[in-house]
Order: structure tokens, then C-alpha cells, then sequence
């Protein structure tokens, strides 16, 4: 093996605390690898871990985007001025227009969103039901209140009008005016006025408000005309709360959603100059708050990546309607929002599930990716955003290589550091759970904690303890604050290969010990080789013996059996290939099948197994190298 390109390895930290660098990990032992059931074949040894290079640039993962870049277009003097008096409180309508009376309250435009919702669900409003995630709840049943008690899922639906654009992708628009009036009654008779409560979240204000815009001929266009008028000062008033509680939002991407809704309202509503350089203002600086300088969001969340893209794919669409060109930085921030999605999308054209995230639909990748103009590749510098991913002919790998977010920028963080996802064309042979985020649909919310724990991902486990604190309402404690990355390329025997090497200190407070993972593919996507190190750090806990589990959850559809020697296992995939797995490690290390499930695109629970590797591990460390090879 000859190394033919290194790229020095980086640090990435969750605070502040930063270490010494990792010492080298042992040589593999050699494994076999059953060509059968019954039947065995030696497993060639993994390349050696070279000594480590300087460390390179230590970066935090709550660092967010360099405003500079993205700062709004100059104002004149007399625009700042008027932003400024804006944000005192001074009236739009005084500083547009000081010498004549308020405008009445209309839309300037009609916005044509370039999104489609979920025609499915869309049926469904129209046949008398939300559906959300696979649940149906009659809308006549639909408690609209603030203090009702709705799973996060029916609460964002709900109060945040998602359901407009499914509505909309259902039927033509004189089909679907009944079906939107009915609801949007319903809703403004239990919330007349601003007030507290899931209704009023930044969050759910915003996206409720930028929504009644895209889609308001839906809502003012049908024969009612005092619902229209409630509606347009429902509109209004929404817009005022936005505009004096926006600092109250629960998280960045909350504060984008109602920044990009006061934007929305300073351009289509009258005499909206004032808040539109507010608001624009605003939204840039929440945007770089939300964003690290790879383009990725910094709760790692691919869903809230998609969240952010769709609002600026809106807000777009309202400059378009007035036929006023977009900032600069939105569009300059939505092409770099989008090479870290595609960064997570498999063979088969659907996400992989990563910070809570279903294996969104390829259509609805597809769709939204469409609808922002973008064309672009996949991420491959990777900094905060964490992920790296490894294309080799029709496999691809996808490798969490950084710390967990930071607990103000989760809403369903997970304890995923060094888990990985692989697949080979559009099948899917390791997984990770995922699905946290639907939770309170066909996920029950009890099991909500369960699938973001760290044996919920493909990865190592010590102790049934993960390797950094899941606590509730989707946040994360302490644990993993550092994680070193290396990546490279090799020839290995005779052919090319990636080498990707990770390891994180998430339990050295409590156990003293580094875990290491070194991942190896080549170049032709065959064969997938592995180490998981425990290395010891400092004076603590070298004494005894603990549990661990390496754990593989393996794709829908594959099929799993033992090799006699419960030394391997053959995995029949739907598409006819094959695939095998060895593992090889200390003594009292056992290869078991046990129960699993992952989170589908529509947030639904399928069940599959799971590959573990057990047993007990000295405090002074170990290693356990294996190896999953396409056979035929």
C-alpha cells in the first residue's frame, strides 16, 4: 500500500475544551470472512494507521457564517434612517407616505411558489382530514386553541398552514377554495388575536404568515367576503407581532422563518418599504447565525437544511410577484445551502437519516432542489457540517465526522458521532434509525429519545451509554466536544481506495477511552472495510473490563443470516446481489442479529434488523476490524 494524497487532518469542536492528538492505532489482525454459510476465507489485513500529520484548523460547530459576505445591498443614508426609525417603532405608513391617510389593507401581487406540496394529503383536506406523517385527524375534530396539546408534527401543520401547498397540489384552485376557507375560519375564530401559545412561536407566525401570502388566492377568493377582509387583517396583525416579538424565537431557524415573513410583508402589503429594509436586514443577520461557512445549517439537520431552502424559495417568489429582483445574499445563500443537501442523498435519490431526518422521498428532494434554481454538486469541503461522503462506482458512504450541535441549535439532536450510512445503487445496506423528528405521526412520541440515541445509529456503543447526553425536547448535553478527521486516498492492493479516519472523546469523562473508526472503500465500491479503536486517554479507568456494541442497521428489504461460526453473516439484498460480513476482535466478541426499525419519507416505522457486534472490552482498549464485501 502506497499512500497517493493526504489531506491533514482537522479538529472539530463542540467548546472549547481541545486535546492531545490521538495516538496511532495498532495493526489489524487478520478475520475471516465466510464465502458461505459453512465456509470460510481469509480477511486481508487493514492498512496500518500512519503516524498523524499536524493538526489543522480547530473549528467549533456553533461558529457561525462571516457576515461580511453577506451583507445587504448599501443603503443611502435616507434608507438607513428610515430602517432605524422603523425599528424604533415608528410606523410604516408614517415614514412611506407621512402626508396622506394608511392605505387599505390588499395584497400588491399574487405569488406563484415554484414548491408542490403532498397532493396525498392534499386529497385528504379535501375528503374532511389532516394527514400527517400516515395519521389522519378529521379537521371537524381539530382543536385550533392555543392551549391545545398538539405532537409537533399536527402543531407545524396546523398553526404553521404547511397544509396550504398540499391543499394546492391537489385539485384546481375552485376545487380547494371551500376546503381552505372552512379551515381558515375555524382557525382564526379560536386565535383572533395575537396571543401565546403553539399559534404564536416565532416559528409557526412566521411560516403561517409567509404561507396565507403564497398561497392567499386559495384563501381571499371565495365568495366570503368578511372572511377575506378578517383574513387581510389577520395578515396585518400577524405582521406587527412578528415585527415587535422576532427576537423571542425558540431557535435560528424559528428567527429565519419570521424574519423572511416580515420580509414577504414588506413587499406585498401597501406602503411596506420601511419593514421590507427591516426585514431584510434582519433575515441576513439571523441567516448567518444559522448557517457554518460550508453552507450547512448548524444543527446538522437535513430536514431543517430543507426548511431554510424552501423559506428562501419563497420569499423569492414574492420579490418575483412584484417583479423586483431577490437580495443578492439570498440567492448568494441559497446556492450554498444546497451542496450540503445533495451531500446527503443516497443512490436511490432519497435522504439519508441523519439529526432526526426519514429517508425524505427522492421526488420531494427532487422537487425542492428544482424550485431554487440551483445547479450544483454535492459538498465536499466538509466542516461544520460534519458529513463526509465517499462516491466509489455505484456505492456511496456517508460518515458523521463531527460533534453534535450545539443544544440552541437542535430541535432533534441525536448522539450520531461517527455513525455511517452506506448503500450501492438504490439499495440501502447500513442505516441509521432516524425519524425522531416525526415523531408524534406513526413514530410514537415515547419512542422519540430511543432513535436519538447513539444505539440508534450504526456505531459504537459502550456501556449502553451515548456518546453524548440526549435530553428532551430534542436537545443534547454533554459528551463528545472534540472529533479529529483525516481523510486520504491509498492504492491498496493494486486498486485505489478512500481512507477516512474519525475519533471522538465523547467517553473519556466517564470511561477514559477515545473511540477511533477507520473506514476504508474502493474505488470500484465493492468492498467496505472497518476498525473501531478504543484507545485509552489519561489516568482514568484503565482497570476491569466493559460492555460494547458496534451496532450495523441494516437497509429495508435485506435479508440476514449467520455463518455457522457466528463469525460472519450474508446479506441477500431485493435487487439479487450479495453481500458478506466479517468481524473479528478480542476474545468473548460475538456477532448476534437483533430487532431494528428505520424511518421511511413519510415518517412511517419499518422494521428491520441490525448486525451487533458484543462483548467486553478492556479499560485499557481494543480494536475490532471487519469488513462487508460484495460477492456476487
Amino acid at each position: 500500500m502506497t499512500e497517493t494524497a493526504a489531506q491533514n487532518g482537522s479538529a472539530l469542536h463542540r467548546d472549547d475544551v481541545t486535546g492531545d492528538p490521538v495516538p496511532p492505532a495498532d495493526e489489524t489482525a487478520p478475520a475471516t470472512l465466510p464465502a458461505a454459510p459453512g465456509a470460510e476465507a481469509v480477511l486481508p489485513e487493514l492498512p496500518p494507521t500512519p503516524p498523524h500529520e499536524p493538526r489543522g484548523t480547530l473549528i467549533e460547530p456553533g461558529r457561525a457564517l462571516a457576515l461580511a459576505e453577506f451583507a445587504p445591498v448599501p443603503l443611502g443614508a435616507g434608507e438607513r434612517l428610515v430602517r432605524f426609525a422603523y425599528r424604533l417603532g415608528v410606523p410604516g405608513t408614517a415614514l412611506a407616505s407621512p402626508f396622506r391617510k394608511p392605505a387599505r389593507i390588499r395584497l400588491l401581487a399574487t405569488v406563484e411558489s415554484p414548491l408542490v406540496g403532498d397532493r396525498q394529503a392534499g386529497v385528504a383536506l379535501r375528503a374532511g382530514h389532516f394527514l400527517v406523517h400516515g395519521v389522519k385527524a378529521p379537521i371537524a375534530q381539530m382543536d385550533f386553541t392555543p392551549s391545545a396539546k398538539l405532537t409537533p408534527p399536527f402543531e407545524h401543520t396546523v398553526h404553521g398552514f404547511s397544509w396550504l401547498a398540499d391543499l394546492a397540489a391537489s385539485a384546481p384552485r375552485e376545487q380547494c377554495t371551500a376546503t381552505a376557507e372552512r379551515i381558515l375560519a375555524a382557525w382564526l375564530e379560536a386565535n383572533p388575536r395575537p396571543g401565546k401559545g403553539p399559534a404564536w412561536k416565532v416559528g409557526n407566525a412566521g411560516h403561517r404568515l409567509l404561507n396565507w401570502f403564497v398561497y392567499a388566492p386559495l384563501l381571499l377568493s371565495g365568495p366570503d367576503k368578511a372572511l377575506r377582509t378578517r383574513t387581510l387583517a389577520a395578515m396585518a396583525k400577524t405582521a406587527r407581532w412578528l415585527d415587535r416579538n422576532i427576537g423571542k424565537a425558540d431557535d435560528r431557524l424559528a428567527e429565519v422563518a419570521g424574519w423572511a415573513a416580515i420580509t414577504a410583508a414588506g413587499v406585498l402589503l401597501p406602503d411596506g418599504g420601511p419593514r421590507r429594509l427591516f426585514g431584510e436586514s434582519g433575515l441576513v443577520h439571523a441567516l448567518g447565525d444559522l448557517v457554518g461557512d460550508d453552507g450547512g445549517v448548524l444543527s446538522r439537520s437535513p430536514l431543517d437544511q430543507m426548511e431554510a431552502i424552501g423559506l428562501l424559495v419563497e420569499l423569492s417568489a414574492c420579490y418575483r410577484a412584484i417583479r423586483r429582483p431577490p437580495p443578492q445574499a439570498v440567492e448568494a445563500m441559497l446556492a450554498m445551502l444546497v451542496p450540503p443537501l445533495l451531500a446527503l442523498v443516497h443512490g436511490d435519490g432519497a435522504l439519508g437519516n441523519w439529526q432526526g431526518s426519514g429517508a425524505v422521498w427522492p421526488d420531494r428532494i427532487a422537487a425542492l432542489i428544482e424550485a431554487s434554481g440551483v445547479r450544483t454538486r454535492p459538498l465536499r469541503e466538509v466542516r461544520q457540517w460534519g458529513y463526509q461522503r465517499v462516491s466509489a462506482g455505484k456505492a456511496l458512504l456517508q460518515f458523521d465526522t463531527a460533534p453534535p450541535p450545539l443544544a440552541r441549535h437542535t430541535r432533534a439532536g441525536c448522539a450520531s458521532t461517527l455513525a455511517f450510512e452506506f448503500s450501492h445503487g438504490e439499495q440501502r445496506l447500513i442505516v441509521n434509525c432516524g425519524g425522531a423528528a416525526f415523531a408524534g405521526g406513526q413514530i410514537p412520541v415515547r419512542i422519540e429519545q430511543g432513535l436519538r440515541a447513539t444505539a440508534a445509529h450504526s456505531t459504537l456503543v459502550l456501556d449502553d451509554v451515548n456518546s453524548t447526553a440526549v435530553l428532551i425536547n430534542g436537545k443534547l448535553g454533554g459528551g463528545v466536544g472534540e472529533v479529529e478527521v483525516d481523510r486520504r486516498t491509498l492504492e491498496l492492493e493494486g486498486a485505489g481506495a478512500t481512507r477516512i479516519e474519525a475519533s471522538h472523546d465523547g467517553y473519556v469523562a466517564r470511561y477514559g477511552l477515545i473511540h477511533r473508526r477507520i473506514l476504508i472503500l474502493r474505488d470500484d465500491g465493492s468492498e467496505l472495510r472497518g476498525e473501531d479503536v478504543l484507545v485509552p486517554e489519561g489516568r482514568k479507568g484503565k482497570r476491569g473490563k466493559i460492555g460494547f456494541a458496534v451496532r450495523f442497521h441494516v437497509g429495508p428489504g435485506v435479508e440476514l443470516g449467520l455463518s455457522e461460526n457466528c463469525n460472519g453473516a450474508g446479506l441477500a439484498l431485493p435487487d439479487g446481489s450479495y453481500w458478506q460480513f466479517a468481524v473479528v476482535g478480542v476474545d468473548g466478541v460475538e456477532l448476534s442479529i437483533e430487532e431494528s426499525l428505520w424511518s421511511d419519507g413519510s415518517g412511517r416505522p419499518q422494521p428491520i434488523q441490525q448486525l451487533v457486534i458484543s462483548g467486553m472490552v478492556s479499560r485499557g482498549g481494543g480494536s475490532f476490524s471487519w469488513l462487508l464485501k460484495k460477492m456476487g
